[in-house]
């Protein structure tokens, strides 16, 4: 991942150190449960305990001969231990070990993701509450709608991403297995016994059958869920890009002192951090992809999906993490015109409410649908063209002779479309906000 998009979390986690370290827990649990089978005398093992280490460099001047990571790995620490190095990876193929040591780093990075994840929906309820009666227009292919209110349509991007925060728990979890299981699978030289012992003290589950390797749908589930919470913070972002449209300016990402829009226009304000979002889900996705390739491997296992994973892996962690920490700065700072959103509810003279008159007429004139949607329709093309509003329209209209205008204007009040706000939201116990007024 370019320096740009790293986070320091992640960093820390898919740091060649890390990586090595995480190889280096596999090792010593594997000589652990081996000293508890008598395999390794206790001498030995306090020896491997007390010197094991490794220093990168020396791994990848050894790697530039061997042309083989794990054997340069193995070779580096067996150096630091001195004789009894010679048990470092006692009866384990290389699989057992970056597969196990795999896991772990995903499982960090997954519980580093989902915290973060947590974080942003606190604040993305919060903002939530806050706005639950805010009257705004819903829209629909672009156009307005029927009239409904902010919060509520935060709340939808509330209960998205909570979605999104169970997905990513449950593939986490599915990807915290190890395994060693030798070359194909069979524990030739190393029985399963071993296995339980490894993963016990590692904090892994036991794949219940591999081969060389754990299976790829397990990373591919992780890295998919990745991939639709992005598509979640995508949508969010893109709402949010709308909202700040010059013909809109609903909401605006926050814009600090000091910031600059365009090198040749002073005045402009863009919703650049959104626009970042956007890009980046795209990038989830092809990694998403890539992971489903990397699930069809040659008979027990063959390395087409290791150079792969080597960017895939923390650069969509980078990714991912990075998105969630904009989306919540963006939500922090998020500037919300309430009186624009009402002024832009406006601005169609009333044809937010053509659907309430339509049913209005089908239940007070006992018309026929089709009869009640040309009335209706009739006069909002009039209201379209701008000839007045349509109100004012409908109770000019001869065909509605005999309603009151008093009872036109009663279908065109706010509350009638808010009336169930509230119950919605008690779907959500852990949002609390203002009472309805």
């Amino acid at each position: 991942m370019i320096p740009r998009y790293e986070t320091e979390e992640m960093r820390r986690i898919w740091s060649d150190e890390s990586r090595f370290g995480a190889w280096l827990e596999v090792e010593l649990a594997a000589c652990r449960a081996w000293a508890e089978e008598g395999a390794i005398p206790r001498e030995d093992l306090e020896a491997i305990e007390s010197r094991a280490g490794f220093d990168v460099d020396r791994i990848r001047e050894i790697e530039e001969r061997t042309q083989h990571d794990v054997i340069a790995f193995v070779s580096a620490v067996a150096e630091r231990i001195g004789p009894s190095g010679r048990y470092v990876h006692l009866g384990l193929t290389s699989s057992d070990v970056v597969d196990t040591a795999s896991s772990l780093l995903l499982t960090r990075a997954s519980e580093v993701l989902t915290r973060e994840l947590e974080g942003l929906l606190s604040v993305l309820g919060r903002l939530a509450a806050e706005h639950k009666f805010t009257p705004c227009a819903g829209r629909t292919h672009g156009v307005h709608a029927e009239p409904m209110t902010f919060g509520l349509k935060l709340l939808n991007h509330y209960a998205q991403l909570r979605r999104d925060l169970d997905r990513l728990k449950v593939a986490a979890e599915e990807m915290r297995v190890g395994k060693i299981s030798g070359a194909v699978g069979t524990y030739a030289n190393c029985p399963p016994h071993i296995e339980a012992k490894v993963c016990a003290a590692l904090g892994l589950r036991r794949d219940p059958v591999s081969n060389q390797i754990i299976q790829r749908d397990r990373h591919c589930a992780l890295l998919s869920a990745m991939a639709i919470m992005g598509g979640g913070l995508e949508r969010l972002a893109l709402e949010i890009r709308h909202l700040q449209r010059t013909e809109v300016l609903e909401a605006m990402e926050p814009f600090k002192k000091g910031q600059k829009g365009s090198s040749a226009m002073p005045h402009k304000k863009n919703p650049i951090i959104c626009e970042r979002i956007c890009g980046m889900a795209r990038l989830l996705r092809s990694y998403a992809l890539t992971a489903m390739e990397n699930i069809a491997l040659w008979h027990e296992r063959d390395i087409s999906h290791s150079s792969a994973e080597r960017v895939i892996w923390p650069d969509a962690f980078h990714l991912a993490h990075y998105m969630i920490r904009c989306a919540r700065r963006v939500l922090e700072g998020l500037h919300v015109d309430v009186a624009r959103m009402r002024d832009n509810m406006d601005l169609t003279g009333g044809l937010l409410f053509s659907g309430r008159v339509l049913l209005f007429l089908v239940e007070r004139l006992n018309l026929s649908r089709e009869e009640a949607y040309a009335i209706v329709q009739d006069n909002a093309m009039r209201c379209w063209e701008g000839q007045g509003r349509l109100l004012d329209l409908l109770a000019a209209d001869e065909r509605l002779e005999g309603v009151p205008r008093e009872e036109l204007g009663e279908l065109f009040q706010m509350d009638f479309f808010t009336r169930h706000v509230e119950e919605i939201f008690s779907r959500f116990p852990e949002i609390g906000g203002s009472e309805e007024p």
